[in-house]
């Protein structure tokens, strides 16, 4: 499987954010199969790059990848963009046309705005995803194609099935398999690398040296909420760029540009499965939000054992080791005790609870020892994550008054799946 490392750098994407590496995973997973994948996020996130990820690592990378905004094209032609026309079957159809469904046949077609298609177009298209068949508009002839699709949107779906502008069955149909890409606000570590790309990009493109960010203005920047998202960011640096003569930006400058008065942000983007607004709204919020949370804690935990391995190195720091008894056995999990901690203060260096972990010489190997502890934190990861998917489970089922079919279906899983989550939770 090609890593994220080599898709990042083939596609241009910028970023380390945990959630935003799980939609890169995921795109690369799903790609050799033929299943739907319906793609969320807000507008500006940068949705498009998952289809061309999903075509060019399928075996249908040899064929058409067409994308077609749903959003910009009027109702009263979209049918025979997507599916074609004979020759006078309306006011100005002077020959016969291919629509993008027969156009891109044995390929991918990604239909961006999903969520705006009209009524009676959905009914062709679910026809298409259940059996490849279409009509074109002005025949009766049915069609054939071999087309894999892949959806995006960044309306609330469960809404517009609830008012009657979406098909549920077609939601059903497209959402397969579902890829959340995350928004702007959620990736604060990113915010820096992509305005330090979009820096550079413009330098090149106008024949200038590239902006920067003093350290204040870079935490102002973080800290905005970015209701535009990536691309609200892209437009930002842009206009600063040509604007602005002074190439080091401060924050005082930088307010010109973003508003002081910050507004607060509901994080209304939901991750609708089922007829429970509320409750999948919180699903995609705290889903979210603990990717957030876990990555900062690893990233703070690092640099908390990192700062107390320095400090112990120092056999004059006992004071120090007294006092930090219960913060270092929380730190070090099992890989000390009480007479550990006592040898420390006595001799500098750790007597392990494990030796066979680690070297059997005598003075502490602290890269040993953080290459365990590392072990530790990917084990107490996915322990946080495991709590969260049984707390959903239960939700779903306790909702549902136990019936697991429509769990599933709320939870966006298969009903084997959700089966086997249960045996294997014992729920």
């Amino acid at each position: 499987m090609e890593s994220i490392h080599n898709i990042k750098r083939k596609f241009s994407i910028i970023g380390n954010d945990y959630a935003l590496h799980r939609a890169l995973e995921k795109a690369i997973q799903v790609a050799p199969t033929d299943i739907s994948v319906l793609v969320l996020g807000e507008s500006g996130v940068g949705k498009e790059f998952i289809p061309k990820i999903i075509h060019q690592f399928s075996y249908r990378k040899h064929h058409s990848y067409i994308a077609v905004n749903c959003g910009a094209i009027p109702e009263g032609t979209i049918d025979s963009e997507l599916f074609g026309h004979e020759k006078g079957s309306f006011t100005g159809a002077t020959s016969m046309r291919k629509g993008y469904f027969e156009g891109a046949n044995k390929g991918t077609i990604f239909l961006d705005e999903v969520g705006e298609l009209p009524l009676t177009t959905q009914v062709r298209l679910l026809r298409i995803l259940e059996s490849g068949e279409f009509i074109k508009v002005g025949s009766s002839q049915i069609q054939k194609t071999n087309i894999r699709v892949v959806a995006a949107t960044n309306l609330n779906m469960l809404e517009s099935i609830q008012k009657g502008k979406f098909r549920e069955d077609l939601y059903y149909r497209l959402n397969t398999i579902q890829i959340n890409v995350p928004p702007l606000r959620f990736r604060k570590n990113d915010i820096g690398l992509l305005f330090r790309k979009f820096s550079n990009d413009f330098a090149d493109k106008y024949h200038m040296p590239p902006v920067k960010l003093t350290e204040e203005a870079l935490k102002y920047l973080e800290d905005y909420p970015w209701p535009g998202n990536i691309r609200q960011l892209k437009n930002l640096t842009e206009q600063i760029s040509v604007v602005e003569k002074k190439r080091l930006i401060s924050i005082d400058k930088l307010k010109e540009y973003i508003p002081d008065n910050i507004p607060s942000l509901s994080f209304s983007y939901s991750n609708p499965h089922s007829n429970n607004e509320r409750f999948f709204q919180d699903f995609s919020n705290e889903r979210d939000f603990l990717y957030k949370v876990l990555f900062d804690m690893k990233k703070n935990l690092n640099d908390l054992k990192h700062l107390t391995l320095q400090l112990i190195k120092n056999k004059n720091n006992n004071k120090f080791i007294e006092e930090n008894q219960q913060l270092m056995k929380k730190v070090f999990g099992n890989m000390i005790n009480n007479n550990s901690i006592q040898s420390i203060m006595k001799d500098g260096i750790f007597q392990l609870e494990d030796a066979s972990k680690f070297s059997s010489d005598e003075n502490f190997d602290y890269e040993e020892i953080e290459e365990y502890s590392s072990k530790n934190e990917k084990e107490l990861e996915s322990f946080s994550l495991q709590k969260k998917e049984i707390e959903f489970i239960q939700k779903a089922l306790k909702k549902n008054n136990g019936k697991r079919r429509k769990a599933a279906k709320e939870l966006g899983i298969s009903e084997r799946t959700l089966y086997r989550k249960i045996k294997q939770y014992g729920l």
